[in-house]
């Protein structure tokens, strides 16, 4: 049986008191990957922002990785973020400390204690990006796609069931681009998470396909087709 991690029933979605996304009915399985696209201003992030207990559902029905949206306030919201991973497309590295540290700091932020669990889950993603030497480095001492790596490995510290990727490769040259595209499908399928992406790279998109959802006009369309005009 399919496990939907991510379940919409007739959600409206409200920025303010602005109505961006109407009647959203949307699921996504373990281990799948989804592409969420539209044009800027089309709702992607208003929806993203949704999924990971920025904005309150107020309306309809949405469980992310087993807890309730319309439940959510502030006290719950950082439990469900334990059960997922965010990618930005800006790193937002800690700039006055190592890959080690940056990565330290989120897991001591999400109630780990054990130094030497710590260490070992700390080993166990960079190796599982390809940073397995790179833990010492300073953020300025890497490359824009090593640093999206380290975002990545950031996003695996607490066993996602669910990442969201929002524009991930947007400040990346194509070739570093396709090598983190590789990188969020491998996951996706060696390890069983989840992947929406948030994109208007259309090239991404076709290079390396998968269901796509698009946002428009104020709707969400699912399995929908991508013109590149």
């Amino acid at each position: 049986m399919p496990e939907p991690i991510v379940e919409l029933k007739n959600a409206n979605i409200y920025q303010g008191e602005s109505l961006v996304l109407s009647d959203v009915n949307i699921s996504v399985n373990r281990g799948e990957f989804v592409y969420l696209v539209g044009k800027t201003g089309t709702g992607k992030s208003s929806l993203l922002k949704t999924l990971y207990g920025d904005l309150k559902l107020r309306e309809g029905e949405g469980t992310v990785a087993g807890y309730d949206l319309k439940k959510m306030d502030w006290k719950k919201v950082p439990y469900l973020r334990r059960n997922l991973g965010v990618v930005f497309q800006d790193f937002q590295l800690l700039t006055d400390r190592d890959v080690n540290n940056n990565l330290k700091f989120v897991l001591k932020a999400t109630g780990w204690k054990d130094e030497k669990l710590m260490d070992e889950k700390i080993a166990d993603v960079l190796d599982k990006v390809g940073l397995k030497t790179k833990g010492f480095k300073m953020p300025f001492e890497l490359s824009g796609g090593e640093q999206q790596r380290v975002d990545v490995a950031r996003a695996l510290l607490n066993s996602p069931k669910l990442i969201l990727a929002d524009e991930p490769t947007g400040n990346l040259d194509p070739e570093t681009s396709d090598e983190i595209m590789q990188l969020l499908f491998h996951i996706c399928r060696d390890y069983g998470t989840a992947v929406v992406m948030a994109s208007h790279d259309y090239m991404v998109v076709t290079k390396f396909p998968a269901r796509t959802i698009k946002t428009e006009r104020g709707k969400v369309y699912d399995n929908a087709t991508i013109s590149i005009t």
